[in-house]
């Protein structure tokens, strides 16, 4: 799989996989600020069909204001990124890792937040 992101496959419907990973984002403390369908963005601008692929912006915002206050441009590296797809007959969840996000940075602040910010999306991750 990707070393970037935690990814599992899931056999439920796609609508109910968005609505499991939101609430156990939620239940870690993060809120999802965007909701982007890809589906319906490449038919609307592109006009062709896509499968459901949805990005989801999540946020904690203790945490986004501790990066901020650490690194002032870490702001283009935010939200955390959680993707839910179809893949075949099952569906894809996707979570990313932030150590691997804020590695580019160089500021020791940031990484031991990523750390800490990592282990609540693996929890997130892991109950779902």
């Amino acid at each position: 799989m990707i070393d970037y992101g935690f990814t599992k496959e899931l056999a439920m419907p796609f609508e109910k996989a968005v609505a499991v990973v939101t609430e156990a984002l939620k239940i870690e403390g993060f809120g999802i600020l965007t909701s982007i369908d890809i589906k319906e963005k490449f038919k609307e601008k592109l006009g062709i069909d896509f499968k459901k692929y949805m990005i989801l912006g999540a946020c904690n915002p203790p945490n986004a204001h501790k990066a901020i206050l650490a690194e002032e441009n870490i702001g283009l590296m935010l939200p955390c990124n959680a993707i839910v797809y179809e893949k075949n007959d099952k569906v894809v969840v996707s979570i990313i890792k932030p150590t691997h996000a804020m590695a580019a940075i160089g500021n020791d602040q940031l990484t031991q937040l990523a750390q800490t910010v990592e282990e609540k999306l693996k929890r997130a991750f892991d109950s779902i």
